[in-house]
């Protein structure tokens, strides 16, 4: 990990200096009288003038102390020029990613020599803090810690350390395999990671009236599902109460309706992305004086195939009262949303709502792996996630709900169905959104499918392979702009 420092000035300690390139520019600006170097001639043997530069890009240039003031107390080794495109957003949260991957798995103490907006400056920490992310538990890899320093305000280093730890800690909840990670296991994490939330749990016949988690996760009876409240209440009266739901399955077999081919179960320790999301959002409330109340409901179960796994063509009764009838247990994760949103509604009068899920795999289909569909008919509201996505980089598209498929949710048996197959309109990540808009009964809500964005296939970027900890950043970005 890395620990982000002030200093306005190039510190002795430093081993190795990151410079910027703006605009294929090298900006050395008032450190300029630190170096004995010409860094646009040493740039030039790297880049023809011809030749664009990539934000992210790193060139090593030779150094040695005469480079550095001829002073023989600097210890700086190494000199990396950094290309950080005309330095806007997503080409700052490049370089940020580049000079965190470049200090993977290292303990040392850098400078990098920037004077940016701290916007901007926020933005370039967050993200090399996730670029130098490592999960592993292999019993030779000991944890690194590299320290950071950068010219900026005390408020930027703390945002930045908060943001991007708690991503980090949402992709350990996430990279944690299902051997070790269960429901039990999710609720005591939420304990351990409270930092002032008030964290309930109920588990057995405690949750009687949660018809969806308890015939998902009544597959795996032992420990068997999860219900876990956490609030975080400011002191500021009358705060908006934002309520957040998480999808927790964590582990997906698809339960009786087997997923196939067998070896994309491997990925399913990541089914509980939300849930993730929503955990380290809560940790860092308090942190980041956070002045609304936040609520999260973290549904958790496992979905198992055994004896007491729910069959296709079961009618389950969810919280609320409505019927639904199970047509594909390969869908689980509505069901489980749907007891959350109908408890939110029920006992918590929301200001608003959001649901983060790893939903469907039709998320990715238009969409890819670099943004998450977005659902909700309150336009004010999806502007709102919309701009919050793009200044935190947790980038959202806003899906419709339509309408007219609204009659595939029907059922011979129950209120409704869950799979909204009956009619065949496809478009499996819509009618999955409108299943959960049965169960929020007018409430100002958002469905965040997340199934694209929360799992990474390859180390590459602010990314490492497998969770990603999608939607912290958007999230604690939106949550911190309310008044």
């Amino acid at each position: 990990m890395l620990i982000f420092k002030r200093s306005e000035q190039l510190p002795k300690q430093a081993t190795q200096i990151f410079i910027p390139i703006i605009d294929g520019q090298v900006v050395v600006g008032q450190y300029g009288k630190d170096f004995e170097i010409d860094f646009q001639e040493q740039l030039a043997f790297f880049v023809p003038a011809d030749k664009p530069i990539k934000a992210g890009e790193i060139f090593e240039i030779p150094a040695s102390v005469s480079n550095v003031a001829n002073r023989s107390d600097y210890l700086c080794k190494k000199i990396a020029l950094v290309s950080m495109g005309k330095a806007e957003p997503n080409e700052l949260r490049a370089a940020g990613a580049a000079i965190g991957r470049k200090l993977r798995g290292k303990s040392e103490v850098v400078f990098v020599a920037v004077n940016f907006k701290s916007t901007q400056t926020k933005a370039l920490l967050i993200s090399a803090n996730l670029g130098n992310f490592q999960w592993s538990l292999k019993r030779d890899q000991k944890p690194s810690e590299s320290q950071l320093y950068i010219p900026t305000d005390d408020g930027v280093i703390s945002a930045a350390q908060v943001i991007s730890d708690a991503v980090n800690r949402a992709r350990e909840l996430i990279h944690t395999p299902s051997n070790i990670k269960n429901p039990e296991w999710i609720a005591k994490q939420a304990k351990r990671l409270a930092n002032g939330t008030k964290v309930e749990v109920l588990s057995g016949s405690a949750l009687k009236e949660f018809g969806g988690l308890r015939a998902v996760g009544g597959s795996s009876p032992n420990p068997g599902p999860r219900f876990i409240k956490m609030t975080y209440s400011p002191r500021k009266p009358g705060a908006k109460h934002v309520v957040l739901v998480g999808k927790g399955i964590t582990y997906d077999t698809g339960g009786i309706s087997l997923k196939r081919p067998y070896d994309i179960m491997a990925p399913m320790k990541s089914d509980m992305a939300g849930v993730a999301a929503c955990l380290a959002v809560m940790s860092a409330l308090r942190d980041l004086k956070i002045e609304t109340k936040v609520t999260a409901l973290l549904m958790c179960a496992e979905n198992a195939l055994s004896g007491t796994a729910q069959r296709p063509s079961d009618v389950i009764t969810h919280y609320g009262g409505k019927t639904v009838e199970v047509l594909n247990t390969d869908a689980e994760g509505r069901l489980v949303l749907a007891d959350g949103l109908a408890y939110a509604v029920e006992n918590l009068n929301p200001d608003f709502l959001i649901d983060i899920a790893t939903l469907t795999g039709s998320a990715t289909l238009g969409l890819g792996k670099q943004y998450a569909a977005m659902y909700s008919r309150d336009l004010k509201f999806v502007k709102q996630l919309k701009e919050a996505g793009e200044q935190s980089g947790d980038r959202v598209w806003h899906m419709p709900l339509v309408d007219d498929y609204v009659p595939a949710l029907e059922s011979d048996i129950a209120d409704i169905n869950h799979t909204a197959d009956k009619y065949h309109f496809n478009g499996g990540s819509i009618t999955a959104a409108l299943f959960l808009e049965q169960f929020v009964e007018g409430v100002t809500w958002a469905h965040l499918d997340i199934a694209g964005v929360g799992r990474a296939e390859a180390d590459a970027g602010e990314n490492p392979k497998g969770g990603t900890g999608w939607g912290v950043r958007l999230l604690l970005q939106w949550i911190g702009s309310l008044r």
